[in-house]
């Protein structure tokens, strides 16, 4: 779908159009953070700008909007190394939405995380999530990661990846992550996930 790879089958389209490598209507975010260690945080929010053209002053001002939005206004000239992990993660995500992307791909961002600042990843990606309106695909092993992000859950199958099930998670936000509700969804996902292990 980011266009990183070709299909073996088939084709992959946005707005009709097919997908034949990255574009800027393609945001990705990756379970490894993937900045550059020599820029500065202002400079890597900033890349996708500077390869389209954008002028340095234009694409610092949206860089450090965004950069303020996710709550790390003060930290743009340093670098990746003086950042933890959660911090390098919102610098990810802003990197990829300062492009303003139709859709924004996600490959286990925060699998690398401690729970707690997952969990507050998890409720930051939201929060962008309702303020910016763009389509997320968002790839994880954790179902409670799902039930809590998602609006449609996806079950795929392994080796080879196929759709087993698509479920609709049709829960009000903010969700409770212990509610008689998420646990019901919880358990249908835990069912249809071991019945693909033992069949």
């Amino acid at each position: 779908m980011a266009g990183l790879e070709r299909p073996s089958g088939g084709a992959v389209l946005l707005d009709g159009v097919p997908i034949e490598g990255p574009g800027p209507q393609r945001g990705m975010v990756f379970q490894e953070y993937s900045l550059f260690p020599w820029r500065t945080i202002l400079d890597n929010v900033a890349f996708g700008l500077e390869l389209r053209g954008v002028s340095k002053a234009e694409r610092h001002e949206k860089a450090r909007r965004y950069i303020q939005a996710v709550g790390l206004a003060g930290f743009e000239n340093s670098y990746p190394h003086e950042l933890s992990g959660g911090m390098k993660q919102r610098v990810a995500i802003v990197r990829a939405l300062v492009n303003n992307p139709r859709a924004l791909f996600m490959d286990e961002p925060f699998g690398a995380l401690d729970a707690q600042t997952r969990n507050v990843m998890q409720s930051e990606l939201l929060r962008i999530w309702q303020e910016q309106q763009k389509t997320v695909v968002f790839v994880t092993h954790s179902v409670d990661e799902a039930i809590y992000l998602a609006d449609r859950v996806v079950i795929m199958s392994a080796r080879p990846g196929q759709i087993n099930e698509i479920i609709d998670v049709d829960l009000p936000r903010p969700r409770i992550r212990t509610s008689a509700e998420v646990n019901r969804y919880r358990e249908r996902i835990l069912s249809d996930l071991k019945s693909l292990r033992n069949g």
